[in-house]
């Protein structure tokens, strides 16, 4: 059983994003109102109480992140305003006991809005990924709280290739802003409206229309890696960091040569002992993806050769392909042991998703409305939400 609540008027204005943090057990959500709220949750009656709120940029947020607990509470933020911003919550000086979040760090490298924010797994230090509208992924290391150095900054669609492109074929998917028609139209969603109003005027539509996200794998086995999406490009590139070499893209997981929506949103599913990885996709085109990679038969990490390659070839292919949301795509999600998926769009459901026992086969396993509306012959087919 699947239980819920409501924060009432949590902003005034469009909520871009809402993030848990590592225990359950606060939410951060930003909005186009340029304010991030930090909500408690109360264990008794499971609601949600205002701990803190602050004007935390010049534009609307796009991302939020929070940092691994063992470097303290820290939380990132990334705006239409080019810039991302590091926060820390600190006792405050005055006498009371009460904490304060204070702004660490202003990283303002961007060339473009910043679309995507993520800090990595904690095991690589305390690192923070980017991905902005100029199709540059920057990584950041933290040398100490206020000292944020840029480790790396790539070019996604002009870097070096190392392995061929993943055998799939299929078509692509949605945004949290809007479905594929036109942006500034009448019928463009709410959200997309209220963000254009920030952007520059020559961007024209292609801010609108694309897709920039990114994601950690969560598995330090195989190093650091990075699945990231940029432009209006229906593709994933796999990006392997590496201390010893310029950083390459070990795999490019293209659905095919009908695909026409920009990828929004990418999801790494924490591995839990699987010996392949689960990448999820959402699009622009309504459709959700689960891609299963495979490293190479004898990459063991870190193993190279004579001329510091990888020896093995990672491979990849769609296990599901789901187009229930009719409309764009805007966040695509795993739960702590990545056997369920869930995803957002703009039907205004979030959809789950559950492989069988074998793996092999993925279905619906439920939807939750998030507005009342009358339900489809699809949902209808779903109503029972199967969490076993």
């Amino acid at each position: 059983m699947i239980q819920t609540s409501v924060i009432d008027h949590a902003h005034n204005d469009l909520v871009t994003d809402a993030v848990y943090n590592f225990y359950g057990t606060r939410l951060a959500t930003g909005s186009v109102d340029q304010k991030i709220k930090v909500w408690q949750l109360d264990e008794a009656n499971g609601g949600w109480t205002l701990e803190d709120e602050w004007k935390a940029h010049d534009a609307g947020l796009s991302k939020l992140s929070w940092a691994h607990p063992e470097f303290g509470t820290i939380l990132a933020s990334a705006s239409f305003d080019r810039t991302v911003k590091v926060w820390e919550q600190l006792l405050s000086t005055s006498n009371t006991s009460a904490e304060r979040w204070v702004e660490k760090a202003v990283l303002h490298e961007a060339r473009g809005t910043v679309r995507g924010v993520e800090f990595g797994p904690h095991h690589f230090g305390l690192k923070l990924a980017s991905i902005s509208t100029d199709n540059h992924l920057r990584v950041y290391e933290c040398l100490e709280p206020t000292t944020w150095q840029l480790a790396e900054e790539i070019d996604v669609q002009g870097m070096h290739s190392t392995q061929q492109q993943s055998r799939a074929y299929t078509q692509a998917v949605a945004t949290p802003t809007q479905t594929g028609s036109s942006s500034e139209g009448p019928s463009a969603p709410l959200v997309t409206q209220a963000l254009l109003q920030q952007l520059p005027r020559t961007t024209g539509n292609r801010e609108a229309d694309g897709g920039w996200a990114l994601s950690w794998c969560k598995d330090h086995f195989w190093g650091e890696l990075i699945a990231c999406s940029t432009g209006v490009t229906p593709e994933v590139r796999i990006i392997q960091l590496s201390a010893s070499k310029r950083p390459e893209t070990i795999l490019t997981l293209s659905p095919g040569p009908d695909a026409e929506g920009a990828v929004t949103s990418v999801a790494w599913a924490p591995s839990c002992g699987r010996s392949y990885h689960l990448v999820a996709t959402g699009s622009r085109d309504g459709r959700v993806r689960v891609w299963r990679l495979k490293p190479g038969d004898d990459s063991d990490a870190g193993d190279m050769d004579q001329d510091g390659e990888d020896d093995g070839q990672w491979e990849a292919r769609i296990v599901a392909d789901f187009d229930q949301h009719q409309s764009a795509v805007g966040r695509v999600e795993w739960n702590v042991t990545g056997t369920v998926l869930s995803s957002a769009g703009n039907d205004g459901k979030i959809r789950l998703w559950k492989a069988t026992s074998g793996g092999s086969i993925w279905r619906p396993a439920g939807s939750i409305g998030v507005e009342e509306t009358e339900p489809t012959e699809q949902d209808k087919d779903v109503q029972d939400v199967d969490m076993a």
